[in-house]
């Protein structure tokens, strides 16, 4: 069998090289896709399964995604891909609860000031729309462009303008309640 003309070969120490390269971007940028992932699907075990999923894809695509202009932005490409997929998918039986028997947060060696302020906003994020939290966490809290955004999720710079105002305006909303459920619960 031979790779397709597009494919590189991986066979002999092309392919040995190729695996130590994965293998160190793996680990040099599993945590930035693990925090990025932790912001939109709201729980530990979801960021690692969205984590898990974006590597295997991009390491079954890895000749295309070191060739890329970004591996790193090409790879967040396909975390954010996956999450949106997931959140379509109708067929979804698991059900989000407010509680779970690993209480211990993933980052436990950071202090926040104030835990109840971190978890009611992880609680807010949960209620807004899939594609308004992908925005959200784009925009605020890995600090990307408009234009970047608009590129990483398939959207108009108008309508990440528009998602981004009308994110943050149920966000400061929903913070503002003061008997906020706080359940988890996706929209």
């Amino acid at each position: 069998m031979t790779d397709p003309p597009d494919r590189p070969s991986r066979r002999g120490s092309d392919a040995a090289s190729s695996e130590a390269e994965f293998s160190e971007f793996v680990v040099a940028r599993s945590p930035q896709l693990y925090r990025s992932a932790y912001l939109l699907a709201g729980t530990r075990h979801g960021a690692e399964d969205l984590v898990q999923t974006a590597l295997a894809r991009a390491y079954a695509a890895w000749w295309r995604v070191r060739a890329a202009d970004d591996p790193v932005a090409y790879v967040h490409g396909v975390l954010l891909k996956g999450f949106l997929s997931e959140r379509r998918r109708r067929s979804s039986t698991e059900l989000p609860v407010a509680t779970t028997p690993d209480t211990q947060h993933p980052d436990a060696a950071h202090h926040d000031p104030d835990p109840a302020d971190r978890a009611a906003l992880l609680a807010a994020l949960a209620e807004l729309a899939p594609v308004d939290r992908a925005v959200v966490v784009l925009r605020f809290w890995e600090d990307r462009s408009v234009a970047q955004t608009a590129r990483d999720l398939d959207l108009t710079e108008a309508a990440v303008k528009n998602r981004s105002l009308r994110a943050l305006r149920t966000l400061r909303g929903l913070l503002a309640e003061p008997s906020h459920p706080r359940n988890g619960s996706p929209r």
